[in-house]
C-alpha cells in the first residue's frame, strides 16, 4: 500500500500533501502503536472550575497512561498545560499506598494496616472528645472533591463526630462572591452561561487573570472580540488578557470598591442607568444611588491609583452597550472588603439593566475543580445541604429526618477555616480531620498556621500525596485520586458534570466515600452512612436539595452522560435545567426583587508607612494549581515553572534574576526577580504555590472579611530589599522509603525567574 499512488481530492487534501506523499512521505506506514487494546474514557478535568471535558486513555491493563481532548461544549477540544498533564498523577511514583502512622510527631511514619489506621483515628476522636467536648473535634473538607464526598464530609462532622467545628478550603476561594450573590439575588451562583460571553457587546473582566488562571476560558473571551465587544479589563497586573484590552485599569490593590462606585457614579451622572428595569425588579437603588454621589472620578483617582479619565471612559463603554458583562475572580474577592467588591459590580450590572439577558449578566469564575458544588451540599460551616441554613430551624428539621437523627442532635453553625486555626492556638480544638485540602501552603500567615496544627494532639489527613499538611499530621489516609473513582463537580456556569472512574485504584488504596462511611461505623453512626459508593450518595444528595433553590432532584448520573450537564436549579426529571437565571426579572428572594446594597470603601486591614510602604499582592501561574501538591510532581509543569519569584517594576533598579528579599510584618522570603512593566511600581507580586521557605502565604496577612471571613490574599503592606541568594525551594514530601522522583523531586536553587514572558518589559534571562 505504501508504494502505491493514491488519488487526492484537492477540495479535501490541504495544500503541499501532494508534494508531501510524491516526496516518499507516508511516514505513518511504519509507526507502531506501543499500546493495545486502548479505551477512551469520557470525564472532566479534576483542576479548575471550567471544567473541560477530556478523554483519559488505559491500556489494556486498566491503566490511565493518557489523555485526549473532548469536543465538550466547554472547551471544544482544549486543553491547558495542566489539562495536558493531570493524568500523570494517577500512577504517579509518589501515590500513598498504604495507612500512614505515628503516634507522636517526634517518631517518623511507618505503613500501617487499615484496621490499625482507622482504630487508632476513632480511639483518639472518642478520647478527645470525652475529655474535652464534641467541638474539640473539628473537620476540613475541600473543594476539589466530588459533591456527593462534601455531602459526606457535612454529615460526618455533624452526625458521626456531632461537632459543630467544619469548614473547607473554598472558605478561601468563593464565600465572598456567595456572600454577595445572596445578599443580592437571594441564589448563589454565576447569572449566566460561558456562552453568552459571545454574544456581549461590553465585556468587563476584574480581578481575574483568565490567561493563566482559566486559559480555556480565554476561547470566549476571543470570541467576543471577534464580534466587536469592547474589553475592560480591572487588574494592578497587566495580565496576559489585560494586555489585549481596549481598557486596562491598573488600579492599586484593594481599592476596587471605590472605584466601581465611582464608574457608577458617572453612569448616573450621564443618564445611562435603566430606571425602568430598576423600578421594576430592584430594592435598594435610593441608597445606592445616594453613596456613590460621595465617589466622583477625582476622588476614585486619589483612592485607586487611576486616572479620573479613565473611570469615565470606563463608565462610559460599559453604560453605553447594549448589552455588557461583568465576570470576576479572587482579586476583587480576597480582601476584608470582599463581600462588598463583589456586591459593587452586582450593582453596576443591575443599574444599566443587563442582568438575565443574552450578553447581558454577570458571573464569577470559581478557582478550584467543585469551587461552586463544594460550598452547596453541607461542609461550609454556616451551610446545610442544597444551600440551607443551619440557623434556619425549618431547614434543620428537613435535614434531620432525611439523616434519620433528631433536629436538637445537628449542631449549631461552626466557624471558618482560619478562625479554626486560631483556635487550634487556644487549644479550643484539640483534634482535627483534613480531607483535601493543604493549609500549610494555602492559609495566611504561615507562622500562625504552623503553631495551630503543632498545638492539635490528634491529627488525621486524607490524600493521594503527602503534602506537606499531612507530613505534619499522626495519620495519613491514602485515597484515591478523581480517576478511580466516579461523581460529580458543579463548574463556574454551576452546571453539573459527570467525571467517571477510568480505572482501578491501586492496592491498599480506598476511596474518601468509604473512609468516611467506615470511620462512622466505628463511631458507632454506621447505620446513617450505609452509603456502597458515590451513587447511594447522590441520590440522597438529590433528595437532600429538592425543593431549595440549589436544587439537584432533576439530576441523574443518566441524564448526565446523556446530555454533558445540567445546571441547576433541576427540580423534575424532565427539568431541562436553568442556565440563565433572571430572565423574567426576578430574583430568588422572597419578594422577586434584586436586593441593592450600598457600599462605602474602606482601606486593607494591614496599614502602610516608612518600613512597608509597598504592596504585595499574589495569585496563580499558569503550570501550577492551589498549594502546589500535585502539579509541583508533574515533570513538565516542573521544568515550566520551577520555583516561584517577585515581579517587580523596573523603576524599583533590581535586574531580572536578581536575589530580593520580600518582608512583611509576618516574615520574609527571598526570591528572583522578575523585572517587569506590567505590574504598578508601587506593587510586587508573589505566586503562591510552593511552601515555606519560599511561601508567599508566609508574608501574607490572617485579616478576615467581617461577613465571608475569606481572608485577605491580595494585598498587603510589604518593602523589598537587596539579598545575596535566593531561598531554596524544598521537595514535595515522600512517604517513608519512597526514593524522591529525580524529575520533581531535587530542591531547586536556580536563581532566575521563568522562562516565558510575563509581561510588557519583562527582562530577559542570560
Amino acid at each position: 500500500m505504501s508504494g502505491e499512488h493514491v488519488p487526492l481530492d484537492p477540495s479535501v487534501a490541504p495544500l503541499g500533501t501532494r508534494e508531501f506523499r510524491d516526496a516518499g512521505g507516508l511516514p505513518a506506514a511504519a509507526w507502531r502503536a506501543d499500546q493495545t487494546e486502548q479505551t477512551l474514557v469520557p470525564t472532566h478535568c479534576c483542576f479548575c472550575g471550567i471544567q473541560c471535558g477530556m478523554y483519559l486513555r488505559v491500556d489494556g491493563r486498566g491503566k490511565v497512561f493518557g489523555v485526549e481532548p473532548r469536543n465538550h461544549d466547554i472547551n471544544r477540544m482544549r486543553l491547558c498545560p495542566k489539562g495536558i498533564n493531570a493524568y500523570q498523577q494517577v500512577n504517579h511514583p509518589d501515590r500513598l499506598t498504604a495507612p500512614l502512622l505515628r503516634r507522636d510527631r517526634k517518631q517518623p511514619f511507618r505503613e500501617v494496616s487499615w484496621d490499625e489506621a482507622l482504630e487508632f483515628t476513632v480511639e483518639q476522636i472518642n478520647r478527645i472528645q470525652r475529655e474535652h467536648g464534641r467541638d474539640a473535634f473539628g473537620m476540613l473538607g475541600g473543594a476539589s472533591l466530588f459533591s456527593e464526598k462534601t455531602y459526606l464530609v457535612g454529615k460526618f462532622a455533624r452526625v458521626a463526630l456531632k461537632t459543630r467545628h467544619v469548614d473547607y478550603n473554598g472558605r478561601l476561594c468563593m464565600v465572598s462572591a456567595a456572600g454577595a450573590n445572596k445578599l443580592a439575588f437571594g441564589i448563589d451562583r454565576a447569572a449566566n452561561p460561558f456562552a453568552d460571553i459571545l454574544q456581549t457587546d461590553c465585556l468587563l473582566i476584574v480581578g481575574a487573570n483568565v490567561g493563566e488562571c482559566f486559559p480555556v476560558l480565554t476561547q470566549y473571551v476571543w470570541g467576543a472580540r471577534d464580534r466587536g465587544a469592547t474589553l475592560i479589563v480591572v487588574d494592578p497586573r497587566q495580565t496576559a488578557v489585560a494586555r489585549t484590552a481596549d481598557i486596562h485599569v491598573a488600579l492599586k490593590s484593594g481599592t476596587d470598591s471605590a472605584f466601581f462606585n465611582a464608574v457608577l457614579h458617572v453612569i448616573v451622572e450621564e443618564g445611562l442607568t435603566d430606571e425602568a428595569f430598576l423600578a421594576a425588579n430592584t430594592t435598594g437603588w435610593a441608597e445606592v444611588k445616594a453613596a456613590v454621589k460621595a465617589y466622583p472620578p477625582s476622588r476614585a483617582a486619589e483612592i485607586c491609583g487611576v486616572p479620573a479619565e479613565q473611570v469615565v471612559e470606563v463608565a462610559r463603554s460599559f453604560g453605553r452597550a447594549r448589552r455588557a458583562m461583568g465576570w470576576h475572580a479572587r482579586g476583587i474577592e480576597h480582601h476584608t472588603q470582599g463581600v462588598e467588591n463583589c456586591l459593587t459590580v452586582i450593582n453596576l450590572c443591575t443599574a444599566t439593566g443587563n442582568l438575565g439577558r443574552p450578553g447581558a449578566g454577570y458571573g464569577t469564575l470559581t478557582g478550584q475543580g467543585n469551587g461552586q458544588g463544594g460550598r452547596e451540599h453541607g461542609q461550609k460551616s454556616d451551610l446545610l445541604p442544597g444551600g440551607r441554613s443551619i440557623n434556619d430551624p425549618a431547614h434543620r428539621r428537613q435535614i434531620a429526618a432525611i439523616w434519620g437523627i433528631e433536629e436538637s442532635e445537628l449542631p449549631p453553625a461552626g466557624t471558618s477555616m482560619m478562625e479554626m486555626v486560631w483556635q487550634m492556638q487556644r487549644q479550643e480544638i484539640r483534634g482535627l480531620i483534613g480531607v483535601c485540602n493543604n493549609p500549610f501552603v494555602s492559609l495566611p500567615n504561615y507562622a500562625v498556621v504552623k503553631d495551630g496544627y503543632d498545638k492539635l494532639e490528634f491529627h488525621a489527613q486524607f490524600d493521594f500525596f503527602l503534602s506537606e499538611t499531612a507530613a505534619n499530621a499522626h495519620v495519613v489516609f491514602p485515597v484515591t485520586t478523581w480517576a478511580e473513582d466516579e461523581g460529580v463537580m458543579a463548574n463556574a456556569e454551576a452546571r453539573v458534570v459527570k467525571h467517571n472512574k477510568a480505572q482501578e485504584p491501586p492496592e491498599g488504596v480506598r476511596t474518601d466515600t468509604w473512609v468516611m462511611c467506615e470511620l462512622a461505623r466505628r463511631l458507632g453512626a454506621g447505620g446513617k452512612f450505609a452509603f456502597e459508593g458515590s451513587r447511594d450518595v447522590f441520590d440522597e444528595l438529590r433528595r437532600a436539595s429538592a425543593g431549595t433553590v440549589i436544587d439537584y432532584y432533576g439530576i441523574t448520573y443518566d441524564r448526565l452522560e446523556r446530555t454533558g450537564g445540567l445546571v441547576w436549579p433541576c427540580p423534575g426529571l424532565e427539568h431541562p435545567g436553568t442556565p440563565r437565571l433572571f430572565e423574567d426579572g426576578r430574583s430568588y428572594h422572597p419578594d422577586g426583587k434584586i436586593h441593592l446594597q450600598a457600599v462605602e470603601w474602606h482601606p486593607p486591614a494591614d496599614p502602610y508607612d516608612d518600613d512597608f510602604p509597598m504592596t504585595l499582592t499574589t495569585g496563580r501561574t499558569v503550570a501550577h494549581f492551589l498549594s502546589g501538591n500535585q502539579t509541583r510532581r508533574l515533570g513538565a509543569l516542573v521544568e515550566q515553572t520551577p520555583r516561584p519569584w517577585v515581579e517587580v517594576h523596573p523603576s524599583q533598579g533590581f535586574r531580572n534574576g536578581e536575589p530580593v528579599r520580600v518582608v512583611t510584618r509576618r516574615g520574609s522570603a527571598v526570591l528572583p526577580a522578575l523585572v517587569t512593566e506590567a505590574i504598578r511600581p508601587d506593587h510586587v507580586f508573589v505566586p503562591y504555590h510552593w511552601p515555606y521557605p519560599v511561601a508567599a502565604n508566609e508574608l501574607t496577612v490572617d485579616a478576615l472579611d467581617p461577613r465571608s471571613k475569606i481572608p485577605e490574599y491580595k494585598v498587603c503592606a510589604v518593602r523589598i530589599e537587596r539579598a545575596r541568594a535566593v531561598d531554596e525551594v524544598p521537595a514535595p514530601p515522600t512517604p517513608p522509603g519512597r526514593e524522591a522522583y529525580p524529575e520533581t523531586q531535587a530542591p531547586r536553587t536556580d536563581p532566575l525567574p521563568p522562562t516565558s514572558s510575563q509581561g510588557v518589559g519583562t527582562g530577559e534571562r542570560g
